[in-house]
């Protein structure tokens, strides 16, 4: 997409880490921004310290009603969304499928996958209609590797952002409406915190290890791929090998396969 004549962005999971160095590195390219989030109280201070271009929305992913609300108070204030990234989510729980409460898993899968989709079906076929737009899921590199243990739920739910996004992206680019799927690998935001704060497990003070990257590189990524209309974004090249095993392990089988 040609940000030159987009103006307005949305970003689920906005007020903090990747979300926020999204509407940042946008907001510099010209867009108004949506910061939409779950945490009232971080948006305020985030918004406290920005411009007039940018506006908070108290947004939970899993409330379809909310997002409908989202989508026309934004749509009053900036006008239409020409930008959405589906950015908001939560980690894994450390349990093993069978000894997973299937309370922790419909979460995990309602706040990373089914979150998205909601975006989507907010805002997707309005894009479509106006033959313009872009549409960024964040999904992770754990979408596209084997699941380590411990980590099943989370891994299910980004394995089907990267598919969803995937086939959107098949659907949407005959209507002029770009699709890109965004697969981190570590980086330095309160992912850990969200995620007890969310379901009780985990530590309210942990953070993320010290060889993560800032959220600010990830910001400029997104930016050059929505001018670009990049199919999938990466932030780490060394994860190949990892992506790679599984790749070679599928080729393995059709190669075996009878």
């Amino acid at each position: 997409m040609d940000l030159s004549q987009a103006r307005h962005v949305f970003i689920t999971g906005g007020a903090s880490g990747i979300g926020l160095a999204i509407g940042d590195a946008l907001a510099r390219r010209g867009l108004r921004a949506t910061l939409a989030d779950i945490d009232q109280t971080s948006l305020r201070d985030v918004l406290a310290g920005r411009s007039a271009h940018y506006r908070g929305q108290v947004l939970d992913t899993r409330d379809r009603e909310g997002w409908a609300r989202s989508k026309a108070e934004a749509e009053a204030a900036f006008g239409p969304v020409d930008v959405l990234v589906n950015n908001a989510g939560i980690g894994p729980d450390g349990r093993p499928f069978a000894d997973m409460d299937p309370v922790s898993f419909d979460r995990i899968l309602a706040i990373n996958l089914i979150g998205v989709f909601n975006g989507v079906s907010t805002f997707a076929a309005a894009m479509r209609e106006r033959g313009r737009g872009h549409i960024v899921n964040t999904a992770s590199t754990a979408g596209l590797t084997f699941s380590p243990p411990g980590a099943g739920a989370y891994t299910v739910a980004k394995h089907g952002v990267v598919s969803m996004s995937e086939t959107l992206r098949s659907e949407m680019a005959p209507h002029g409406v770009g699709v890109s799927v965004l697969c981190p690998g570590l980086v330095a935001t309160n992912l850990p915190r969200s995620t007890a704060r969310l379901s009780g497990v985990g530590d309210l003070d942990a953070s993320m290890p010290d060889m993560s990257i800032d959220p600010a590189i990830v910001g400029e990524l997104v930016a050059d791929a929505i001018g670009k209309d990049l199919p999938y974004i990466l932030t780490h090249p060394d994860y190949w090998p990892a992506v790679k095993q599984r790749q070679s392990a599928v080729e393995a089988a059709f190669h075996t396969a009878d």
